[in-house]
């Protein structure tokens, strides 16, 4: 299994100094991750350093909690493609998802989308404050709006994924988007459960444990 392709190699903390930026970008390409996922303020430092590499950079967006105004994301989405992102993980407006203001929520994904063009939008639906129905109308609103990935967590909120999330939401999209698991995946056994579960791409801080778990593994046959 080439386990390092599904990662997005992530540091999200508030407290992250340039030089953990650095180490995560150059664990990425020693590793072959999919991409470093960091803060925007973070993008363009991040982008010089796996420039030619193959690693992609992605930023999230109206992050942890969902709740700025519309204008503001889509403008942080912007900024984030201009400093050298090529994929984003925004994070819906919760409240209006279960105040039922269904429109407000898929504009939101629709104007972010078109701000960012071709680029990669993945959208967090944060699992951990939704009923499966709310999940389920999460993850039409956001294929409707044009979402290349909806995305279960944060991972600043009350809990991350679940296998049973991830099956839920790849049902919900019926092939029209992606999965993206993330919160919570520590180890090979973790990636392993969430791949085989649907997801199509993992968010962890947690990227070389899993690919030196799966050295290890191999180096027993």
């Amino acid at each position: 299994m080439e386990v390092a392709r599904y990662i997005d190699h992530t540091l999200l903390k508030a407290v992250a100094r340039q030089e953990d930026i650095r180490e995560l970008c150059d664990e990425a390409k020693a590793h072959g991750f999919f991409s470093v996922c960091v803060n925007g303020a973070n993008v363009a430092f991040a982008a010089s350093q796996v420039a030619g590499s193959g690693v992609k950079v992605a930023a999230v967006v109206g992050f942890p909690l969902g709740a700025m105004a519309k204008e503001v994301k889509v403008f942080e989405a912007a900024q984030a493609v201009k400093d050298g992102a090529s994929e984003i993980d925004m994070v819906i407006n919760i409240g209006a998802l279960k105040s039922g203001d269904y429109d407000l929520v898929e504009q939101e994904i629709r104007e972010i989308k078109r701000a960012i063009g071709d680029n990669v939008l993945k959208v967090i639906i944060e699992t951990c404050y939704l009923s499966d129905g709310e999940k389920t109308k999460a993850c039409g609103l956001a294929v409707n709006a044009g979402a290349d990935f909806v995305k279960t967590s944060t991972g600043f909120g009350t809990g991350g994924a679940t296998p049973d999330d991830v099956g839920l939401m790849k049902k919900a999209v019926g092939g029209q988007a992606q999965v993206k698991a993330s919160g919570g995946i520590k180890n090979l056994a973790d990636a392993q459960k969430y791949i085989e579960a649907g997801a199509t791409r993992l968010g962890t801080s947690s990227g070389v444990e899993i690919v030196q778990g799966l050295q290890a593994e191999e180096g027993k046959y």
